[in-house]
This record gives structure tokens, C-alpha cells and sequence, in this order.
């Protein structure tokens, strides 16, 4: 441990000593195969089965399978950094631990802070994107509209609940609390389903592509007044003085931020280091296995989504009721007349986007534990017991998620899913050179080829995709980390167990 106050850092060693403290201590019974697993659940759902439309009818048209391209090659290059960082600090917290080593505790609190935002809202948002695919289910059994009709929100008041939102958080919760094997379990069953449902989506569709769709593959930038304006436009075209967000080049690039949801996921095999039984060499194949799988299917689903339909038909309307009808996967299907595919779809999608909210739940426990361990967050959320898995950090995940998942519009705040991602990737990519200059001694059983070229071209990656977010997203972001600072000052500080070692040290 060293440095005082704000920049005290917590080392490598003591990181991993602290994972086997008997009160704290997790199981390791993860696999390669179960990382990528995890990887691959969380990674396809809301990218595939709901942003996809939305996007190429929103921003990019045709040319939203490039935005995937630059997403994926952004994460490309921060997966890098995240394996090398894995596979040397084999803890729970990902890019929180990471920056406790390198950057110091208030930096370490700043990016846990900030990831329990992006996998909350994350987990939140997901939900309510699978509580719609359950009412769509639901319309096809009991023979409703599910475009005029929602089923799975009910009134109470002058509050909307979403029990379909609320169901899934419980359940979901319920299995972490369990243990991380079972969920593994269950994560690769429903996995190995909504993959099977992609391959036929990418098949069937082939039969009803049009070439005429494809053109114009980068439709003209919409004027400020059709597009967003304002703080509902992006931060560069803001600087740049972009005319507007909505297709052309801003379009794009916007579709590329926007997309970048889909592909959070690998990140989180990062945090679940401490549970596998040689994450020095199964973390690195987890992270490089799901991140590849995806890409792939991504950038086909995306060609055959855009040439099966124009892509003014995937733009979002508004309902009767006023509120916004989104075009899914499913759409295209049914605008060719494949009613029963589209069904089949929306079976797929439902089961998809139950991974993807359990991993994303995961990945919050496991942050929330690491905090919890060095008492930057209250120290009971860490305890463990018996079943060696932290029931108490889920149970408080699970009532935060469910909150917001059932009473608010968590599906409006993706992109703060997005900006809280791309900061973390910074601080990781930034942390490998600095720890390769503070620690060259210790054993990586990864290493980032290129260093220093690699971490700078991903932090450059990751600022662009930054800036290509809406200033009202940077406007929220900025207020949760305001209120996470004066959390820290006012509880953190004070109780970190890091603090409480040196003082010890200092007068003994």
C-alpha cells in the first residue's frame, strides 16, 4: 500500500490476500467455458433484439452494421487492456480494483461509483426492454394488440408499475443469491437458445433481402428541427456545429455510441476473476471469446435487419396513448408478411434479455462486494457466510434494480449506460501503462501487445465514442459523480479499511 489521503492505493498483494478472508471469501468454481458464456449472455440481447432497429430507423440507417464495426473496435482494444489487468489482479471489482492499484482510492471510488450506475440503469433498462417483449408474447396468446395494449403495466395511482420488470428482478436475483455455478448453468441453457434464434434470424432473413435497401447506405444528415437539438444532441456535434444527429456522418457516429450498449457484457467476466479456478489464463479467453462471438453475429444480424426493410420503416412512432413504439428485430419479419417467425423471434428475445439482466446484476454484486470488503461501502454487504456468495449485496441490488426497473423509464437512460462504460475503459486502459511502469516485477499471464500504443489508441477510441453522446447524458453523468464525491467525503473516507491499515501501521 502506498500514498496518503485522496491517492492512497491498495496492492496487488494485499488485493489478493483479502480474497481469502474466511467472512468474504467466494467460491471458485467458474470455468473458461463459463466466462464465455457469461460474456456472450449479457453481450447479445438488447444490442441484437431491441437496439439494432432502433438505431439503423433513428440514426444511421443502412450503414448501422459500421456503427457496430466501430463500437466493437473500440472494445476491441480495451478488452486488451481489461485481460492484462485481469489476469494479474485475479479480484472481484474489475475496473474498481484495478484503479485502486494504479490511480488510488478516490479514483477507485470514483469508477465504482460510476459502475454502479452503468450496470444498475444497465440492469434496469434491459428489464423494461424485456417486460416489453413479455407483453408482446402475451398479445400473441391472448390475442391483443400488443402495439395498442400493454399488458405488463398497470396502474397504481398516479404511478405506472411494470410487473413484468419486477418479476424478472426477483427471479433473477433469487438464482445469484444461490451461487454463480447455477446461474452459469441456467445463463448457458437460455444462451445456447437465443444464439439458435440469431443463426435463424440471419438465415431465414437472407430470402427477403432487397439490394434496393442498402441505398443510400449513408442516408443525408436530418436538419436540427427533424433530428435532436440541444441537450438531446451529441456532445460533437455541438462542438463541431453539426446541423443535426439524426443519419449522415453525426448519425453514424451516434448510431456507433448508441451501440456500444450492446456490446457491454465483457467487462464483467473481469469482475468474476475471483470466482474462476485459473482466471490468469481463463479471464483473457473469456473476454476475447464472447467479444468475437458477438461481433460476428452482430454485423450479419445488422446486414440482413437493413436489407430486409427500408429503414424508414424500423424509425420509432408515436401510439395513440402518446407513447413511443419502438421497431424491433421482430419488425422486419413482420412487415414481410413472417408473422410466425416474428413470434418465434419474440420468444428468442425474451429469453435473451433474461441473461443479459442477470449478468449485469452480477457484475453489480460483485462491485458492490468489492467496495463493501474495503469498507468504502457499509462492510456487512460483503459478508458471505456458508454459501461463499454475497446474498446481502444481492438482495441490495436486486431492491435498487426492481425500483427502477418498475417505477421509472430506465430504458430512456441507455446512454448513461454508455458514458459510465467508456470511463471506466479510460481509467483501465490508462492503468495498464501506468501500472507497467510503478509494478514492471509483477507476473502477467496476459500482456497488451504495443504498450503504449495500444491503451492510447483505446482511451482515443473511447473519448471519440464520448463525445458522441448527448450533452444531457454528460449532464447526468456529471450529477452522479457529484453526489458520489460528497458520498465518499461524507462515509468513505473515513472508514476505508485501507486508511484504517496505515494508520495502524503509522503508529505502531
Amino acid at each position: 500500500m502506498g500514498g496518503r489521503g485522496l491517492w492512497r492505493t491498495k496492492s496487488v498483494e494485499q488485493s489478493i490476500a483479502d480474497t481469502d478472508e474466511p467472512d468474504t471469501k467466494l467460491r471458485r468454481d467458474l470455468s473458461t467455458w463459463d466466462l464465455i458464456v457469461f460474456g456472450v449472455a449479457v453481450v447479445i440481447g438488447a444490442g441484437i433484439f431491441t437496439l439494432t432497429a432502433r438505431t439503423a430507423g433513428d440514426m444511421a440507417g443502412p450503414s448501422v452494421s459500421v456503427a457496430f464495426v466501430f463500437a466493437a473496435v473500440a472494445c476491441a482494444l480495451a478488452a486488451l487492456c481489461y485481460a492484462e489487468f485481469a489476469s494479474t489482479v485475479p479480484v472481484a471489482g474489475s475496473a474498481y480494483t484495478f484503479s485502486y492499484a494504479t490511480f488510488g482510492e478516490f479514483v477507485a471510488w470514483i469508477i465504482g461509483w460510476d459502475l454502479i450506475l452503468e450496470l444498475a440503469v444497465g440492469a434496469a433498462a434491459v428489464a423494461k426492454g424485456w417486460s416489453v417483449y413479455l407483453n408482446t408474447v402475451l398479445g400473441y396468446v391472448f390475442g391483443f394488440n400488443p402495439s395498442r395494449s400493454t399488458a405488463t403495466v398497470v396502474k397504481l395511482g398516479g404511478l405506472s408499475m411494470d410487473w413484468g420488470a419486477l418479476l424478472l428482478v426477483v427471479v433473477l436475483a433469487t438464482l445469484l443469491a444461490i451461487g454463480t455455478k447455477l446461474s452459469s448453468r441456467v445463463s448457458a441453457v437460455i444462451t445456447g437458445v437465443k444464439v439458435a434464434i440469431v443463426l435463424f434470424v440471419i438465415v431465414l432473413g437472407l430470402f427477403y433481402i432487397k439490394a434496393s435497401n442498402y441505398t443510400p447506405f449513408v442516408p443525408a444528415s436530418q436538419p436540427a428541427a427533424a433530428g435532436k437539438s440541444g441537450v438531446d444532441a451529441t456532445l460533437f456535434s455541438v462542438i463541431a456545429g453539426g446541423s443535426g444527429t439524426s443519419f449522415g456522418a453525426f448519425g453514424l457516429l451516434a448510431g456507433a455510441s448508441l451501440v456500444f450498449f450492446a456490446f457491454i457484457g465483457f467487462d464483467i467476466v473481469a469482475t468474476t476473476a475471483e470466482e474462476t479456478k485459473n482466471p490468469q489464463k481463463s479471464v483473457p479467453r473469456g473476454i476475447f471469446g464472447s467479444l468475437s462471438i458477438v461481433t460476428v453475429l452482430y454485423v450479419a444480424v445488422s446486414l440482413v435487419l437493413v436489407g430486409m426493410v427500408s429503414y424508414h420503416q424500423l424509425a420509432t412512432t408515436i401510439k395513440p396513448d402518446g407513447s413511443e413504439d419502438k421497431k424491433t428485430l421482430a419488425t422486419a419479419f413482420a412487415v414481410n408478411g413472417v408473422d410466425w417467425a416474428a413470434q418465434i423471434i419474440s420468444v428468442g428475445a425474451l429469453a435473451g434479455l433474461t441473461t443479459v439482466v442477470m449478468v449485469l446484476m452480477l457484475g453489480q454484486i460483485r462491485i458492490i462486494y468489492a467496495m463493501s470488503r474495503d469498507n468504502l461501502l457499509p462492510k456487512q454487504l460483503a459478508h458471505t457466510g456458508q454459501k461463499q456468495t454475497p446474498v446481502r449485496a444481492t438482495v441490495t441490488v436486486a431492491v435498487l434494480v426492481a425500483i427502477v426497473a418498475t417505477f421509472f423509464e430506465a430504458d430512456k437512460l441507455e446512454e448513461m449506460v454508455n458514458v459510465g462504460t467508456l470511463f471506466a475503459f479510460i481509467l483501465v486502459s490508462a492503468g495498464v501503462m501506468v501500472l507497467r511502469k510503478t509494478r514492471p516485477d509483477l507476473k502477467r499471464a496476459f500482456r497488451v501487445p504495443a504498450v503504449p500504443l495500444v491503451p492510447i489508441l483505446a482511451i482515443i477510441a473511447c473519448v471519440w465514442l464520448m463525445l458522441n453522446l448527448a450533452v444531457l447524458t454528460w449532464l447526468r453523468f456529471i450529477a452522479w459523480m457529484v453526489i458520489g464525491i460528497i458520498v465518499y467525503f461524507a462515509y468513505s473516507r473515513g472508514h476505508s479499511l485501507v486508511g484504517k491499515r496505515q494508520k495502524a501501521d503509522a503508529e505502531s
